[in-house]
């Protein structure tokens, strides 16, 4: 926030593999620290789920696993919260992959984002999971397909390791990606916030 963060991204990793909250007390202690807008996935599996999150101030919920398991519940959310929902494509060589990466669908990335359009979720958060974590730098070229693909603004995730990313990035905006998620090349020090945003912005602005 400090740095200049525009929104805070959070996922709870152990919700995402229980399919309920598990870090109710942390995510409240953030919510009151911080000012920015704040999105949160992992475990989101009902409507009673998201009302508690959305009560402790989350500004965005991230469905993922209901995508596929439970898409009545993903289109319930999107009347419920109308701007406030955005869909987590977790891709593993194209395919979907849900229940925190543990289970690869047969459905394509493709396929269930144009299921998603006329559900109109504030966006698609895209998640290339060979990349993720491991600096192998973000799959531009998927990113790019998505965004081009639906009407959906794209969040770029998983890979971003480098000033080199973010800046192959900046050409996509256009074409409907909004932004970019950082994440452990920010804990690493590959990646300098300020100098990150600073680049976005000269660009037009699309690292969140």
């Amino acid at each position: 926030q400090e740095a200049g963060a525009q929104w805070l991204h959070v996922v709870d990793l152990d919700g995402a593999f229980t399919s309920r909250p598990q870090n109710l007390e942390a995510i409240r202690g953030l919510r009151r620290a911080l000012t920015i807008p704040m999105q949160l996935g992992g475990g989101i599996r009902s409507l009673e789920t998201m009302a508690t999150y959305i009560d402790l101030g989350v500004d965005r919920l991230i469905l993922g696993t209901a995508v596929l398991k439970d898409p009545d519940l993903v289109a319930r959310a999107c009347a419920a919260y109308p701007g406030r929902i955005a869909v987590g494509l977790d891709a593993r060589d194209g395919l979907v992959a849900v229940e925190g990466w543990t289970e690869t669908s047969s459905r394509s990335v493709l396929e269930v984002a144009q299921s998603l359009i006329s559900l109109k979720p504030a966006a698609l958060i895209y998640t290339d999971i060979a990349r993720d974590g491991v600096k192998k730098g973000v799959n531009v070229a998927a990113t790019q397909t998505l965004a081009q693909a639906v009407p959906i603004p794209v969040i770029a995730s998983g890979g971003v390791s480098s000033l080199t990313d973010i800046r192959n990035l900046l050409p996509l905006e256009p074409m409907g990606v909004v932004g970019v998620i950082i994440g452990r090349a920010l804990y690493d020090g590959n990646i300098k916030l300020t100098e990150a945003l600073k680049l976005a912005q000269e660009g037009a602005g699309i690292v969140n």
